[in-house]
């Protein structure tokens, strides 16, 4: 149900080759690949969720479920939901709790469904790149249901979200990449980053081993998928369970990595909260305002996280990958701001941003700033990672007690008299001189898989180096020293 499994093509493209089936079903251990483990649950009332047909050319041949509240008024939000692999539009209406926050807060939903006449598990395609890019397949669909859906509720086209959980958080991840002009926020349930995979063995890799690759490069995939100029970036909302086997924990510290480069902030959090059903909170601030959000819930599988109940923060129910911790929907609301909240930030004030932010140079330790000052400015905040590190009344700024050999991004904010605060400028990246040695101990292939490594005529090589490490395969561990960028030396002896 929850589980993202890549799918194999029938003769119209989907189909499950048998021996392939059961090589995954060995691979997957207990993991459910038959319908006959779907998670039913309780089904969505007849007058609730309605079917809108004729919603566009339909590319990716899916179905379109909706719900509006009663009193829905124009200019009201728009929530996208994708359900998890052997869902169902309505199985997902009855059980995720968005529903509840829908009649409460006034916005409308969006139920895309797929089939397993699409996928043979009915999961959405989130790692074939002819259903999951922009302009083409599944992704078109969705695309056109959004338009039908503002025509439909004269929903507010500033605020369209979209969630999803497992294969329908994957397929949520790349709705956000390609169609950044369209959604303002994400939130990606028990998922994987954008563009992880583009075939079914790269899927499984990024399932159970996802590559480790740095900010910038997981942000690079973001950037190409998106329309050329992009400069304005959904707010996402990432959601993990520590006990995930399915789309292991790691998936959310790349997505993290992803996004928070895409909005050019660091990867330290501006805050941690605790809040309950043992989750940690930690969010990631640009300019002040929460921009990521990583959700990690001690001990829970791989599924949705709900908490049912009839308490203003809780929703949803129990059932197979529908996990008794907390009601994610509502946090999710929140943060996005469709409970009144302002979208998670404070309006800012009128003083436009500063312009010509440059860095100036830097050192092991330090970095400086300088920038045009804006008239009216009384003082400018500065910003490292989207939390504000320093106040100046100048138009330059040196940030001290960095680590050495590190990648920060900055941005700036002019104060007027009164306190308020301007919009912030476009950031800036820097990093500091010296490096500092990283050590990652894995088999040959997840190592070639993180691009650590490279394999010629099955033997594995390390990168830059070229140090020979053996066969490629699963049952030879090395430990590799990152000495720069792109070389790696083999240091099984102590690192």
């Amino acid at each position: 149900m929850g589980q993202p499994y890549p799918p194999f093509r029938t003769a119209k493209g989907r189909r499950v080759i048998g021996g392939i089936r059961r090589w995954v079903t060995a691979a997957a251990g207990a993991l459910a690949l038959t319908g006959g483990l779907v998670a039913v649950g309780p089904q969505a009332s007849a007058a609730g969720l309605t079917q809108v047909t004729g919603f566009g050319s339909n590319p990716g041949s899916l179905s379109m479920h909706a719900y509006a509240p009663d009193g829905l008024a124009a200019g009201a939000p728009l929530v996208v939901a994708l359900h998890g692999c052997t869902q169902s539009a309505s199985d997902y209406y009855a059980n995720s709790g968005w529903p509840k926050f829908a009649d409460r807060y006034k916005f409308a939903l969006v139920f895309p469904q797929t089939t397993s006449a699409n996928n043979s598990n009915s999961c959405f395609n989130w790692f074939d790149s002819g259903d999951s890019t922009r302009g083409r397949g599944e992704a078109l669909s969705i695309r056109q249901m959004v338009d039908t859906a503002v025509a439909r509720y004269g929903s507010d086209t500033r605020r369209v979200y979209i969630t999803g959980l497992s294969a329908g958080a994957g397929m949520t991840a790349n709705m956000l990449a390609a169609y950044p002009d369209v959604f303002a926020g994400g939130s990606i349930d028990s998922g994987l980053p954008a563009y992880c995979a583009t075939s079914v063995s790269a899927a499984y890799t990024c399932m159970y081993s996802p590559p480790n690759k740095t900010p910038a490069q997981w942000g690079d995939l973001v950037r190409s998928a998106a329309p050329a100029g992009t400069t304005s970036w959904p707010r996402v909302a990432i959601w993990q369970g520590t006990s995930d086997t399915t789309v292991v924990p790691a998936n959310a510290t790349e997505l993290r990595d992803q996004w928070t480069n895409v909005w050019g902030i660091g990867q330290t959090p501006s805050r941690t909260e605790n809040l309950s059903g043992g989750t940690t909170l930690s969010e990631y601030d640009a300019a002040g305002k929460p921009a990521v959000q990583v959700y990690s819930i001690s001990g829970m599988a791989h599924g949705l996280a709900v908490d049912p109940g009839s308490g203003p923060e809780q929703c949803g129910t129990t059932g197979t990958y529908y996990l008794d911790t907390i009601c994610s929907s509502y946090h999710t609301a929140r943060f996005w701001g469709l409970d009144g909240g302002g979208n998670g930030g404070e309006t800012p004030g009128t003083l436009p941003a500063p312009a010509g932010l440059t860095v100036g140079g830097t050192t092991d330790t330090s970095v400086s700033l300088s920038w045009n000052a804006v008239p009216g400015a009384a003082s400018y905040h500065v910003y490292r990672g989207g939390a504000k590190v320093g106040t100046t009344t100048s138009a330059s700024y040196t940030d001290t007690g960095l680590a050495v050999g590190t990648t920060y991004a900055y941005a700036v904010a002019a104060v007027d008299t009164a306190g308020a605060v301007g919009t912030a400028s476009s950031p800036v990246t820097a990093t500091t001189t010296g490096s500092t040695p990283t050590c990652y101990t894995a088999n040959n292939y997840q190592h070639t898989a993180a691009g650590r490594a490279y394999q010629s005529g099955g033997q594995t090589y390390a990168t830059g180096s070229g140090q020979a490490m053996g066969l490629y395969n699963t049952f030879i561990t090395h430990t590799l020293k990152q000495t720069a960028p792109g070389y790696y030396v083999v240091a099984d002896a102590g690192c």
